[in-house]
């Protein structure tokens, strides 16, 4: 299982990270061990001071595919979620002015928060016009909507498996919208697709 991540996916967000607005995704990667299922709690690594939050809409995968057509991208998945790529932005300011590559400051342990359930994609009338959001302590500090995305789920696809064969159970977290911040040690956080909670977990 592969765990697919799209940086500056949203015109918003590249723009207040002062970053380029890219030509063609923005890929990278986290392993396994990046997850952090079933709302347990996110510890802040001892190592990192400004530890940002990052809300993504999740695709999950459900058949093996290479160089798959755009139009033919939705075979590839039935069901979305949500979740949150966590990004130690100081150690990646560091490693971004040494022209060194991100690992560390976004693929480490428990970076990756997954969503315990996932929903259908039948539930929603487009999948290009699908509201989420991102709450802290009850107040709302990131807000999205999939229309927003400069390169759609399925140009996502085809675009991911031109380099990698896409596998059942991969995971593509979509990128995140304007809004990202810190979190401290007590926060809660809650995630919402549309209407429905998503996740709710805190920071220690």
């Amino acid at each position: 299982m592969k765990i697919i991540c799209i940086g500056r996916n949203y015109v918003a967000h590249a723009r207040e990270l002062n970053n380029e607005v890219p030509q063609e995704p923005v890929i990278f990667m986290k392993p396994d061990t990046a997850l952090l299922r079933n709302n347990d709690p996110f510890y802040i690594p001892d190592w990192s001071h400004n530890l940002h939050h990052e809300v993504e809409v999740i695709v999950r995968i459900n058949r093996i595919g290479k160089n798959i057509e755009k139009r033919f991208a939705h075979r590839y998945y039935t069901e979305i979620g949500l979740g949150v790529d966590f990004t130690a932005r100081d150690v990646q300011d560091q490693l971004r002015e040494k022209g060194l590559p991100w690992e560390k400051a976004k693929a480490f342990d428990c970076s990756a928060v997954l969503c315990p359930e996932f929903v259908p994609v039948a539930s929603f009338a487009d999948l290009q016009n699908v509201n989420f959001r991102l709450d802290i302590n009850g107040q709302t500090v990131q807000s999205g909507n999939t229309a927003q995305m400069i390169f759609p789920i399925d140009e996502l696809i085809a675009q991911i498996s031109r380099y990698f064969t896409l596998k059942i159970g991969d995971l593509i977290y979509t990128g995140t919208p304007a809004g990202v911040g810190p979190v401290k040690i007590g926060d809660r956080l809650e995630g919402y697709l549309e209407d429905k909670k998503m996740f709710d977990f805190l920071v220690k």
